[in-house]
């Protein structure tokens, strides 16, 4: 049985069995029987690789440790509103300091992005806050809501997300507005360039480049 630990655009947490190609969490979710009980247990969410330095872990979901999370790709985890792992991924935690102290000259830290992205991805505990913007600016890694599902940005094309990859593909629409799924400051992450240590894009997408 597929454990309740992937994680969808909209941070919400699934079943299924494409285990994805990044890693992360955001605190202990499960109770004493691996039942996932919360949406989240901290403002800390972050984002990992799927490995590093050969570290071995236990069984999934062990009692009082944190819930184990699985994401398609980079974007899924962005647009959920993850941040690169200062432990795993230092390199890129040092990059999103970078675009951040451009964005928010006034914060400084881990605490400071986690505060700032825990506004921007939830309007209450476990209520999800969407973003008006306008569709054509938005740079491709961003996710937005289209009929309750989410769309990721590739070019002039919206791809639709599925646990186990994009599925089918839709011209980006001209001069629309846009329910936009991932936090406006990792957007701007996404616009200033991003070759993180992890796939941006699952290798899905490539089957809908150049497609008319």
């Amino acid at each position: 049985m597929s454990l309740r630990n992937r994680v969808t655009p909209m941070g919400d947490l699934v079943a299924g069995p494409a285990r994805g190609l990044v890693y992360g969490n955001r605190g202990c979710l499960h109770d004493g029987q691996g039942r996932i009980r919360r949406f989240s247990a901290t403002r800390r969410w972050i984002a990992c690789r799927l490995e590093f330095k050969g570290w071995q872990r236990g069984p999934m979901q062990q009692p009082g440790r944190f819930t184990e999370l699985f994401f398609l790709d980079e974007a899924t985890a962005m647009a959920a509103g993850h941040r690169a792992c200062a432990l795993c991924r230092r390199a890129d935690y040092d990059r999103v300091r970078a675009i951040w102290a451009g964005l928010h000259p006034a914060q400084r830290g881990a605490d400071a992005i986690d505060l700032q992205l825990d506004g921007e991805r939830l309007e209450a505990p476990g209520v999800r806050r969407l973003h008006a913007a306008p569709l054509d600016e938005l740079p491709d890694g961003a996710f937005v809501a289209r009929d309750r599902e989410p769309w990721l940005v590739s070019g002039d094309r919206l791809l639709h997300w599925t646990p186990g990859g994009y599925d089918h593909a839709v011209a980006r629409p001209p001069a629309q507005p846009a329910r936009l799924i991932t936090p406006p400051s990792l957007v701007e992450v996404l616009r200033a360039g991003w070759g993180g240590a992890v796939p941006l894009v699952h290798d899905s997408a490539a089957k809908f480049r150049g497609v008319p």
